[in-house]
């Protein structure tokens, strides 16, 4: 089957990329003191100039206290790290790729790499790191507040630096999501409630501070996903109405683009109802809000990447899913992990045709930057 459709253009607002593939973002927590240097602005590199449209970094973190749960990931903030990143840009654009960072608060969540705690007491919507589960402290108005105005600054700060692209992290089990989530947002003031659209008050004050940051061309992601690392069963939405009234009121409120996050991409985000060819998470988030979005779970590989974090690779897997899905426009872009960390020139490959040198992926490469 011929790969051609993951390689034609795409252009949104001010961002044109010369394929649909793009690197999804995926934590190494290598940046000594939370400052990217050489090594980072080399393998965000080598991937540009092996083939990638578009490059989201690794989650990178807001100016807010214990807002990273391991000493490794880098900041986006502070005169330092900005430079660091600002350098990193301009490394992919030599090579001919675009940028985005993804901007990131870990918010309660615990490090999935390691056991090293914050510096200061970690916050939350309501102390709490899963159902039941108390950890650090219920953030006040105030903190809300604050944390807003530093995901805008960030974004700010991005677009002056001259990246292409800000996502915004709001998936995973981390802040913005354990205010989407039931099970962590507990609040009975106006960043709570029963519903999804009333707890998704936080994540849309953040999203138009950062369009009003950036302006209404630069455009702005924002990743989310059912699924949380303290319960991967976990479903916001359990029917197309609570998704779109979860996610169209973001899109209304400035995001450009959304980010799906399965575990595995093939997967009909509602086996349930007919009709829809077994859309997935990025069909159906499309189909009922309009948007651009992004695909990505396991793409590439035969296995989903909870194994990595116990040290299993993976094996190459067709292609032959994700080309019907991209032909039938159910998602318009698809990101790539694993496969990218072992293989810089994984997307050349796939585009010259050079399938039977496609390798997988080597948990042992999450140790170093290559």
């Amino acid at each position: 089957m011929s790969t051609d459709i993951l390689f034609q253009p795409f252009s949104l607002k001010t961002l044109s990329l010369a394929n649909r593939i793009v690197m999804a973002p995926m934590t190494r927590a290598l940046a000594k003191g939370g400052i990217p240097a050489a090594a980072q602005v080399e393998y965000y590199r080598r991937r540009a100039a092996g083939g990638v449209g578009l490059i989201l970094t690794e989650g990178t973190v807001i100016d807010r206290p214990a807002s990273r749960n391991d000493p490794g990931i880098p900041f986006f903030h502070g005169e330092a790290a900005l430079a660091g990143w600002e350098d990193v840009a301009k490394s992919v654009h030599a090579a001919g790729g675009k940028i985005g960072p993804q901007i990131w608060h870990t918010g309660s969540a615990r490090s999935t790499r390691s056991d090293a705690q914050p510096d200061d007491m970690v916050e939350s919507p309501s102390g709490l790191v899963g159902p039941g589960d108390p950890r650090g402290r219920t953030m006040t108005e105030e903190d809300i507040a604050d944390t807003v105005a530093a995901y805008a600054n960030a974004a700010a700060d991005a677009k002056r630096l001259g990246f292409d692209i800000v996502e915004l992290h709001g998936a995973h089990g981390y802040l913005i999501d354990q205010f989407f989530w039931d099970g962590t947002n507990r609040r009975t003031d106006a960043y709570g409630g029963a519903t999804l659209t009333e707890r998704s008050r936080l994540a849309g004050e953040a999203v138009r501070a950062v369009r009003a940051a950036v302006g209404p061309d630069f455009p702005l992601s924002l990743r989310v996903s059912q699924w949380k690392q303290q319960d991967y069963a976990a479903r916001l939405a359990t029917t197309p109405d609570q998704m779109t009234s979860w996610l169209l009121p973001l899109v209304e409120a400035g995001v450009d683009i959304l980010h799906c996050s399965q575990r595995r991409f093939w997967v009909a985000e509602f086996p349930e109802i007919d009709g829809d060819a077994g859309l997935n998470f990025a069909g159906w988030a499309k189909k009922l809000t309009g948007a651009a979005t992004i695909s990505v779970g396991s793409v590439g590989l035969e296995s989903d990447f909870f194994g990595a974090f116990g040290g299993q690779g993976s094996e190459s897997a067709s292609f032959d899913t994700l080309i019907e899905r991209m032909e039938r426009r159910e998602f318009d872009l698809i990101a790539v992990g694993r496969p990218l960390i072992s293989d810089a020139e994984w997307a050349r490959k796939v585009s010259d045709g050079r399938l039977d040198e496609l390798g997988g992926f080597n948990a042992a490469d999450l140790a170093v930057l290559a």
